[in-house]
């Protein structure tokens, strides 16, 4: 049986969330993302695309760009709560869904053509999401995730596009190759400098040519512009590391400052490892000096979610790391070698009272937020807040990068 996957895209939807919210914003040229001059466009209207703002910008070129565009922080509990409702509709709806962002989702319709008409039942639910969320959505359908990505992107704005079995080479041939996804700035600027410009070129291409060029990579891009996927919709993805990082409005070189702003990222993903009963075996820091030189470090330890475990070896991570006395432009912590199991005790250091504090400190955290209890030498330095565990299989928020 030949497969039929539908992808649905909420349209530039921090943008339309805002403007559900305030109706002022209709029409408006909206910039969404971090409002400082190292700030970066996490969502921008379709009335900013003529001057040439896109998401991934800094914020302070888009400005210069297109001067009269409204800027908005954004909030990710908002754009969590409205993602929620579009998840609770498309999870009763369909028989197997993949939620791959805040706004896209992929689920697997094969076989419906028996029952309603994939296109059909793909219409109807698409219809259903704008009348109960008031929120703009396009949706792709095809045989495969890529084709259907793709197709999704020439539907929009809040449109819909299918694309019949077969067809799936001559409908990818006449587009550009940056609309093949996993096809970055970097790459297309490496294929541009050999002359392609057009998906058609690629598909004309021996796959080993590609092969030669990008590595393992060519083959995966010479494979989706001739419409080949077989990649299939994953309802549940297990995460195996969770970070955290900021980026300086100014460049520091506090070194106090940098302590407590490691302590505090280290306090709230070990709480996140005990919420979602992860531990780590594997840490890393990273350092990025204003020069842009990066640099990280990393450590294996015994398995755990402690702070007073964690917080000792990133910083003396972090000492070993920082060496070159330069002001320092973002700093960052990874834990990876994630599986899944409860605090381990450590008989001969850990305490009855140690033990106890974990749990008073976590359910607090629980009911309050995971912000409510702090170390004293974290207060005042910001960290991301999460609405959710993040182990529970939804994606991760993405938005602008936060500043401090």
């Amino acid at each position: 049986m030949d497969k039929t996957i539908l992808h649905l895209d909420l349209d530039t939807f921090f943008v339309s969330v805002e403007r559900k919210l305030d109706s002022k914003l209709l029409k408006k040229p909206i910039l969404v993302g971090g409002l400082s001059d190292r700030g970066v466009v996490a969502a921008c209207s379709y009335e900013t695309r003529g001057y040439g703002v896109h998401s991934g910008m800094p914020m302070k070129m888009a400005k210069e760009l297109c001067p009269e565009a409204i800027q908005i922080k954004g909030n990710a509990g908002t754009y969590s709560q409205f993602s929620d409702v579009v998840t609770d509709i498309v999870k009763e709806s369909v028989p197997l869904f993949e939620k791959s962002s805040i706004d896209e989702f992929y689920a697997d319709l094969t076989g419906m053509d028996r029952f309603f008409g994939a296109y059909k039942y793909a219409s109807e639910l698409r219809h259903r999401i704008i009348k109960e969320t008031g929120l703009p959505i396009s949706f792709g359908l095809s045989v495969n995730k890529v084709v259907s990505k793709v197709a999704t992107n020439e539907a929009k704005p809040n449109n819909q596009l299918k694309i019949d079995y077969g067809l799936e080479k001559p409908f990818l041939a006449p587009l550009s190759i940056k609309k093949i996804p996993m096809v970055g700035d970097k790459t297309y600027q490496t294929l541009r400098n050999l002359g392609l410009r057009k998906v058609r070129t690629i598909q004309e291409m021996p796959m080993d040519v590609m092969q030669r060029v990008l590595g393992k990579n060519g083959r995966v891009i010479w494979k989706r512009a001739n419409g080949i996927d077989h990649s299939p919709v994953v309802p549940f993805c297990e995460r195996k590391s969770i970070s955290t990082e900021r980026t300086f409005d100014r460049d520091t070189i506090d070194v106090v400052k940098l302590k407590g702003i490691l302590i505090a990222m280290t306090e709230n993903l070990a709480y996140q490892l005990r919420r979602g009963e992860k531990l780590t075996a594997c840490i890393t820091v990273k350092l990025r000096y204003s020069d842009f030189n990066t640099y990280s470090k990393q450590v294996r330890i015994p398995y755990t979610s402690a702070d007073h475990i964690l917080i000792p070896k990133i910083l003396e991570l972090f000492k070993a790391l920082y060496n070159r006395r330069l002001l320092v432009r973002l700093i960052g912590i990874r834990f990876s070698h994630l599986v899944s199991g409860n605090y381990q005790i450590n008989l001969f250091e850990d305490t009855e009272e140690i033990l106890n504090l974990y749990h008073a400190m976590d359910h607090i955290r629980n009911r309050y937020g995971d912000k409510s209890v702090v170390r004293a030498s974290a207060m005042g330095k910001n960290t991301i807040g999460r609405m959710h565990n993040p182990f529970d299989g939804r994606p991760p928020i993405v938005l602008a990068h936060r500043k401090q």
